[in-house]
């Protein structure tokens, strides 16, 4: 085996990052001896928190787990592999519906890269409902997140205005 094929990368928005993330990233520290924490800049979107801010809440809120690494990207995720040395793509599966859209994005990112694998990861069934979508709109909304998020998220969180 070569050696950049023990690397794996979990790239998302993480926007903010939830406790069901936290569950995937630790899934994979038992398997892979590095994981990358890979934070999409993406500019299309209007950030609920910065990209600067989402990297140090993610690698304060995993500092337990030595071989994790937290970064951000722009760009291609298969440019930044290479550029990592890493082969392997995590991916969360939290329900049937997100199968068909991770599958096509799996495809395209070996079409783009022959080297690029994806492992597919399943949440602990109390997170397969969470999502940084629903984790935003709760707390727009003035409800408490404090269950859904790590505590650095959370104090975070509370500290923006709402």
């Amino acid at each position: 085996m070569r050696d950049h094929a023990l690397a794996a990368v979990y790239p998302g928005s993480f926007d903010p990052m939830h406790l069901g993330h936290v569950d995937i990233i630790r899934r994979a520290w038992e398997i892979f001896p590095r994981v990358i924490v890979a934070v999409l800049q993406n500019t299309d979107k209007a950030p609920l928190l910065a990209v600067s801010t989402r990297v140090d809440l993610i690698a304060r809120s995993l500092a337990d787990l030595p071989g994790v690494e937290v970064t951000s990207f722009s760009g291609l995720l298969v440019d930044f592999m290479r550029h990592s040395g890493a082969r392997v793509i995590l991916r969360g599966m939290r329900a049937v519906s997100d199968f068909e859209y991770e599958f096509q994005i799996a495809l395209m990112n070996r079409r783009l890269w022959s080297e690029a694998e994806t492992v597919f990861l399943t949440p602990n069934e109390e997170f397969t409902y969470l999502s940084s979508r629903v984790v935003k709109e709760i707390w727009q909304l003035g409800g408490d997140v404090s269950g859904l998020v790590p505590p650095p998220v959370h104090a975070a969180l509370q500290a923006l205005p709402r």
